[in-house]
């Protein structure tokens, strides 16, 4: 079973790799992961955020569409911005996406709901905007919000029209520009002919012949698009998704001939087989099959997450597998003392990656168990010297799948794990209900304190220029840093000189002088920001800005640990009445500024910075701005989701419990024990005709 500290060392891993592929595929046009590596590591990402949801990350790569623009281009800034796809990796997910999507918008499982079903294709994103039918830009995704213009580039792409006839006066096509089979392995002939550059598969070969700066070699080089969505139009293609894509294709665009309508998961998990059977025979790379809701309304109501739509979703391939032998297995601490098992394997070749590691989670995994002692693997235990199947699905560090018992080494012996820290050596216990040992040596343990400044240095907590995982291992040995207050001292304890720093390898006065100056910019920090950064056990990013947003400012949160002390009282039951804060995450959060140290070590760190008050959205008008708003029972004309995100954008907060501080119950059909405490506490109660007409309007 993962944990929650093997969870989030992994998602900070996930964010730094998938970050640095994201800046060499798009930025450098010098890949280091190729398309199905890429992908699956962010399949890991998005199913560990969806399994430990206040562990999403600021940088996390979900919210994160491509790279930022290449400065070799001039950028254009897409009107409607281009977003990504949440993925589903088994019939079981899709089933799911449809059940989501019923729950969003209140539909019976009997109530028809179609979807569009089409190849996902490998190659780049391209948004080609149209004017009175003349092509006027054409631009890649870049980060999402603004791309590259590639317009000169795009025009010599026979597949693209230079003018469309009866088309809306403004429309934007987008696409995917790909090569074939055929063309990637004849370029890179001629590029071999030439000794020139070979690219690694038609994906790298289309995006980097696109970003070219000079057009004449994307002329002469064999790119190819298929059109299947569409940004700012100045009049609807159609009433429907099928219907949109038929309206490209009479537009004069190629549209995928193997897109098709269908009723439902269980259809559309059949066409995503026979796409699968068709893949090696396509003549060009896809990765899987997008689902789309077909009705445009209804996608209009299912609005957006972040950066992906809640109406459609990719369903890719399935992961690779293969063997090898396990040689060892390490022992790391973290950040919270969490003991994490890794295995150290001879290094096997999964998926055109060299795979050297993989997780273990924890000592029940390794024994074959699972939290609750039931078997996995058959109740097969893992031995250093067996021969193991490693499974990678977008993992980091990939899992180890199955052992093959009929060739473990005779000597094999159980592991035994310890019930030490190999760091510090003090006690390793688990506590009951824990899934992991975790070492009790606190501030004593160099690990824990290594990894605890790692995470504050994070990309989602202060992100300093120039302090990284490298820099901060380097400075805690040198006995320059060991708590975060000490980060923001080191130009004071230097002097001007810097003599110290500039003596280090790496180090000279112009370095030395950024990262100072690095160190400084950081001072001024946003309160939930600050909290995530203080690496708080159960406290991820989600939650620290639940947090944030409910104290507001960093006095009333210092204030309100104070009084929630005892774990009870009104600020206590303020606190857990918060929709998304739970009795574990208060408890871990009000533990910390209780201990007297780790206060010490916090309010020294406060001191040093400015910290900015949650910014508050202007909500002057709403009825119901500042109000703690509790929905129960059914609701008929929007469901809970919709209406939840209708309250928190007119100010109000949502809490999931009815209490003193409770300003309105919106009870529908079926409202039970909430709605009898309302009354005994006499709260507003409105049903859900009434709480509409108070919100009309906005």
């Amino acid at each position: 079973m993962l944990t929650y500290e093997d969870a989030q060392s992994e998602l900070a891993q996930l964010a730094e790799m998938l970050g640095k592929a994201n800046t060499a595929y798009h930025g450098k046009d010098a890949p280091d992961l190729d398309d199905a590596d890429y992908d699956r590591l962010k399949r890991r990402n998005s199913a560990l955020e969806a399994a430990f949801p206040d562990l999403k990350r600021t940088d996390s790569p979900s919210d994160q569409v491509g790279a930022a623009p290449s400065e070799g281009f001039s950028k254009i800034t897409h009107a409607v911005s281009m977003l990504s796809l949440s993925n589903a990796f088994d019939a079981e997910d899709v089933t799911e996406f449809d059940s989501r999507i019923r729950k969003y918008l209140g539909l019976e499982a009997t109530t028809p709901l179609p979807f569009t079903a089409e190849p996902k294709i490998d190659g780049l994103s391209l948004s080609l905007r149209y004017e009175d039918g003349r092509l006027v830009h054409a631009a890649t995704r870049g980060d999402g919000s603004v791309g590259e213009n590639v317009t000169t580039n795009a025009r010599t792409i026979a597949d693209i029209p230079q003018r469309l006839a009866h088309a809306p006066k403004t429309v934007e096509v987008r696409g995917e520009v790909y090569m074939s089979h055929a063309d990637f392995e004849a370029l890179n002939a001629n590029q071999s002919k030439k000794g020139g550059k070979l690219f690694a598969n038609p994906r790298n070969a289309a995006a980097g012949s696109l970003r070219q700066l000079d057009a004449e070699i994307t002329r002469a080089r064999p790119l190819r698009f298929f059109a299947y969505a569409w940004g700012e139009l100045s009049e609807p293609l159609a009433d429907t998704q099928m219907g949109a894509i038929d309206r490209l294709e009479t537009l004069g665009f190629k549209t995928n001939p193997l897109t098709q309508l269908c009723d439902g998961p269980e259809a559309l998990v059949t066409h995503y087989g026979k796409i699968e059977q068709q893949r090696a025979n396509l003549g060009y790379d896809i990765d899987g099959v997008v689902y789309k809701v077909n009705d445009l309304a209804l996608q209009a109501r299912l609005g957006f997450r972040s950066t992906t739509p809640r109406w459609a979703i990719a369903h890719k391939f399935a992961a690779e597998l293969a063997w090898t032998r396990l040689e060892g297995i390490d022992i790391q601490v973290g950040r919270t003392g969490a003991l994490s098992p890794v295995a150290r394997l001879a290094p096997v070749t999964v998926g055109g990656v060299v795979v050297s590691n993989a997780t273990l989670h924890n000592e029940d995994y390794i024994a074959g168990r699972d939290a609750k002692g039931g078997e996995i693997r058959e109740g097969k235990d893992i031995r250093i010297g067996d021969w193991v199947q490693i499974y990678r699905a977008g993992d980091v560090i990939p899992k180890i799948a199955d052992v093959d018992i009929s060739k473990r080494p005779e000597d094999a012996v159980p592991f035994d794990f310890p019930h030490r820290c190999p760091e510090c050596q003090s006690d390793a216990p688990r506590e009951v209900g824990d899934a992991v040992r975790r070492c009790t040596g606190g501030l004593i343990c160099p690990a824990q304190t290594v990894e605890k400044l790692k995470h504050f240095v994070g990309r989602s907590a202060f992100d300093i220029e120039g302090l990284g995982a490298k820099q901060v291992e380097q400075f805690h040995t040198d006995g320059w840093i060991a708590e975060p207050a000490d980060i923001f001292t080191l130009r004071d304890r230097f002097g001007s000189g810097m003599q110290q720093l500039k003596n280090r390898e790496g180090w000279g006065d112009k370095s030395a002088s950024n990262l100072f100056d690095a160190i400084d910019e950081k001072r001024v920090i946003g309160l939930g920001r600050l909290l995530f950064a203080l690496g708080i056990r159960h406290v991820g990013e989600a939650a620290s800005n639940l947090f944030a947003a409910h104290f507001g400012t960093w006095t009333a949160l210092s204030d309100g640990m104070d009084a929630a002390k005892p774990l009870s009282g009104p600020v206590w039951d303020d606190l857990v009445g918060v929709d998304g804060v739970g009795e574990v995450m208060a408890t871990s959060l009000v533990n910390a500024f209780s201990n007297p140290e780790e206060r010490a070590a916090i309010n020294r760190l406060a001191a040093l910075l400015d910290i900015q008050d949650v910014v508050r959205r202007d909500t002057s008008s709403s009825p119901v701005a500042g109000k703690t708003v509790v929905f129960t029972g059914s609701l008929e004309k929007m469901t809970r989701a919709e209406a939840k995100a209708k309250a928190e954008r007119l100010g109000a907060k949502v809490s999931g419990s009815v209490s003193a501080k409770t300003d309105l119950l919106v009870a529908g059909p079926g409202a039970g024990s909430k709605a009898k405490k309302a009354v005994e506490l006499g709260v507003q109660t409105l049903d859900e005709d009434e709480w509409l007409a108070l919100i009309e309007g906005l």
